[in-house]
């Protein structure tokens, strides 16, 4: 298995509110962990939520007795969403703040995703598939048909998400379950890349021949060249990789 993470504070913003976490090797009974979190909040509360969430749901993720995969992440997300909560109530200045967090761990070439707000995990086969589903407002207006895709990817309230980790008490999970086809890859990014680059010019630049290294690297260059209006997140795994990040 080879992963490569990567971050970037874009062209726009001061501050670099996402946060990624890459382990191909054991985090407690897991045999692999990728984590990608995109913070909001004013001031620095954005950068401390998407940090506290990862280290939170790594620590728990690492301290678990508990095997079965999805329970483990879900306990580790729930654990990191009352942390927040806690931190805002203690916190003037961090009040509001949340994260989305995209979760996934591949055992056997099955992977396991838990998602919460708008940032992805595509998987990279014959075509590339989008996994996760947007928790945001504009994709609930696509969903029941008030506007096409096209018109989703411009329009003004694309940012406004309708779930974040800290947000409210019960926190809303999503779960996904899929093979990993040989040769298949994954890809986990925040908004800041899929607002920015093309779908077809993310799977463009994920079959190219060159390093999983320099195609997480191209991917926020094009981000930035395409506006950088955002931080940008990614990861790439490829599960079937001899080689070790």
């Amino acid at each position: 298995m080879k992963a490569f993470a990567l971050t970037d504070v874009g062209q726009r913003r001061k501050i670099n509110q996402d946060c990624v976490y890459a382990s191909t090797g054991p985090v407690g009974n897991l045999p692999n962990l990728f984590i990608v979190a995109d913070g909001m909040g004013g001031h620095k509360a954005g950068d401390f939520a998407s940090r506290f969430a990862v280290n939170a749901v790594r620590e728990s993720i690492g301290a678990s007795r508990e095997t079965n995969p999805i329970k483990l992440i879900r306990d580790a997300i729930e654990l990191a969403n009352r942390g927040i909560l806690k931190e805002s109530d203690e916190h003037e200045e961090m009040r509001g703040m949340g994260t989305t967090i995209v979760v996934t761990t591949i055992i056997d070439h099955y992977a396991y995703t838990a998602n919460v707000g708008d940032s992805r995990l595509y998987l990279l086969g014959d075509t590339l598939k989008q996994i996760t589903k947007d928790h945001s407002l504009v994709e609930e207006m696509v969903r029941l048909g008030e506007i096409t895709e096209a018109e989703a990817r411009n329009h003004p309230d694309k940012n406004i998400i309708t779930r974040a980790v800290g947000a409210t008490p019960a926190v809303d999970i999503d779960f996904f379950d899929y093979k990993v086809e040989p040769g298949g890859m994954i890809l986990m990014c925040s908004d800041g890349l899929s607002n920015m680059v093309e779908d077809e010019d993310i799977r463009r630049i994920l079959r190219r021949t060159v390093s999983i290294e320099e195609k997480a690297r191209v991917l926020v260059e094009t981000a930035n060249e395409n506006g950088g209006k955002d931080n940008i997140a990614v990861i790439l795994v490829e599960p079937d990789s001899d080689e070790e990040a």
